[in-house]
């Protein structure tokens, strides 16, 4: 339920501020980003919710969660970026600007992990709709955010028990048109977000590569020994292969991206399992060749999401200059300061300021120019 969402403790997270960054604010405090090296429990944790000074919430705001809008996150002031180290900056940073002439985007999502989600699929003849869009949601209905694998104690589970993310097809969408590229020609959706295409496809050519599906980690799959990107089951797709994009699989794609989105896959599933899927998929996606990944720390909910990355993309097609971490903080904080979520009746039903809906997005890598 959307009044079940827990208040974050500000109390807490300005405690955890003056542990990590208060005593060391000369250094920082006069920068418009910090680049930060996180890892263990801590590298769970975006460090944009931290609030930079003592706050107060009132769990019976009107509408739900506005008096978050308040909170001096360290967000509102700092863009933040995530390397795995020093010397992963200094390599990313010694690339060479992309090759001009390349597209904006080609993305691969919603793929269909069994044919029943085929048939699933071809009866919503092509019209697929936010799992909660024209809904009126109040603080009893319940909160649609994306599904996550269920794979807990199953030694051995099949592809085809991955659920479905037919909001991802929209969320993809949104993108290709904020950055004025045809979704119809840029997208690779249900069956065709295989792993045939993205195996078989020139991807050095394009500045945003986009997955919208599931992260998985060893053993989450019968056979599976590495990190690993689930695609369309090959049955379902008329292709050979396993369905799935393994790390192994990834260091073999010649990339020239500025970004690889890495959407629903999320880095903090799983009580960290997700995190070493992010991880080991992140390292082969900067070997391959991108600049930077924008990945998320949890489950999120859909029409949040669509708006904050849509967002973020659209400020980078309107400004060329605005660096990716920045452009990631004004999306958020946007997010925060908007209308929230809008019922059928015009009126915000509860606002996007809790942590929730805009804190879990991470840059890692180069969070700098374009």
């Amino acid at each position: 339920m959307i009044s079940d969402i827990p208040p974050f403790d500000v109390k807490l997270g300005y405690e955890l501020y003056t542990l990590l960054l208060q005593g060391v604010e000369a250094g920082w405090k006069k920068s418009k980003s910090l680049i930060v090296v996180t890892n263990g429990a801590l590298g769970l944790l975006p460090l944009s919710l931290l609030p930079t000074a003592p706050a107060e919430i009132y769990v019976a705001d009107d509408p739900l969660f506005s008096s978050y809008r308040a909170v001096p996150w360290l967000a509102r002031n700092y863009a933040v970026t995530s390397v795995p180290s020093s010397a992963a900056l200094r390599t990313l940073r010694q690339l060479p600007p992309g090759k001009p002439g390349r597209g904006e985007l080609i993305g691969f999502g919603d793929p269909l992990f069994s044919p029943e989600q085929a048939e699933e699929a071809a009866r919503e003849q092509d019209s697929i709709k936010m799992a909660d869009a024209g809904m009126t949601v109040t603080r009893g209905m319940p909160l649609k955010r994306r599904s996550s694998p269920k794979l807990e104690g199953v030694d051995s589970a099949e592809l085809a028990m991955l659920p479905r993310l037919p909001d991802t097809a929209e969320e993809l969408r949104s993108i290709a048109l904020a950055l004025q590229a045809d979704p119809s020609k840029v997208l690779r959706l249900g069956k065709d977000a295989n792993e045939e295409a993205v195996k078989t496809m020139d991807l050095s050519g394009f500045k945003v590569l986009a997955f919208a599906t599931h992260g998985l980690v060893p053993g989450e799959l019968n056979g599976l020994t590495q990190p690993a990107l689930a695609l369309s089951a090959p049955a379902v797709a008329g292709v050979e292969g396993d369905g799935l994009l393994t790390m192994e699989e990834v260091l073999t794609l010649k990339l020239d991206a500025d970004w690889v989105v890495l959407s629903a896959c999320n880095t903090g599933a799983g009580e960290g399992a997700g995190a070493e899927a992010a991880s080991g998929l992140g390292r082969a996606f900067f070997y391959a060749g991108t600049r930077a990944l924008l990945v998320t720390n949890w489950s999120v909910h859909s029409q949040s999401a669509r708006e904050l990355v849509t967002d973020l993309f659209k400020r980078q097609a309107d400004d060329p200059k605005l660096t990716r971490a920045e452009a990631l903080r004004l999306a958020m904080m946007a997010l925060v300061d908007g209308p929230g979520y809008v019922g059928a009746d015009g009126k915000t039903e509860f606002a996007y300021a809790h942590p929730l809906f805009w804190a879990p997005y991470t840059i890692i890598g180069d969070g700098g120019a374009r």
